[in-house]
């Protein structure tokens, strides 16, 4: 089998296992997250912080992790924050940055995750994640595979939703 050089690794060919639309979209073809605007609610989601690049939407949907927070690029698409010109990227992490601070003072985690993914919808997005005292598995990545998530009232998601909008 042929083998390419990479530098001092050598990489064999491998079977391509991504979408066979997968370029497209990380170029921004069909991208849902370019197409819904800024829009105050996304998915039964809310948005708690509108900022010059971004919004951030606290998660109601089936996640069940009181905090966790979606902050999205909303400038041109772009699938990677390497992307971004520099003061594009300083204006985004200082946004992603406010957010994960008054995530923080609301819900006092004992520790915030912060995941930029995107592989499976292709735009810069970040998944601000807040881990508690009572967490199931302190040393993995969320979500956790054996939980159900909890449910999160509705009174309590809108009542959060207007303390962090504050």
């Amino acid at each position: 089998m042929p083998r390419l050089r990479l530098g001092h690794a050598s990489v064999p060919r491998v079977s391509r296992t991504w979408d066979d639309d997968w370029e497209a979209r990380r170029a921004g073809k069909s991208c849902p997250m370019c197409a819904e605007g800024r829009p105050d609610e996304s998915h039964g989601n809310a948005r708690i912080f509108a900022g010059r690049v971004s919004d951030a939407y606290l998660v109601r949907g089936d996640v069940g992790q009181p905090g966790y927070t979606i902050v999205i690029w909303r400038g041109k698409h772009v699938a990677d924050a390497t992307e971004l010109s520099e003061p594009d990227a300083t204006t985004y992490f200082r946004e992603v940055l406010t957010v994960a601070r008054a995530l923080e003072t609301h819900y006092h985690p004992a520790k915030l995750n912060l995941e930029m993914l995107g592989n499976s919808v292709p735009h810069l997005h970040t998944h601000v994640i807040p881990r508690y005292a009572d967490d199931p598995k302190p040393g993995w990545p969320f979500p956790f595979p054996d939980r159900e998530p909890r449910q999160i009232d509705e009174d309590d998601f809108r009542r959060d939703v207007e303390a962090l909008r504050r």
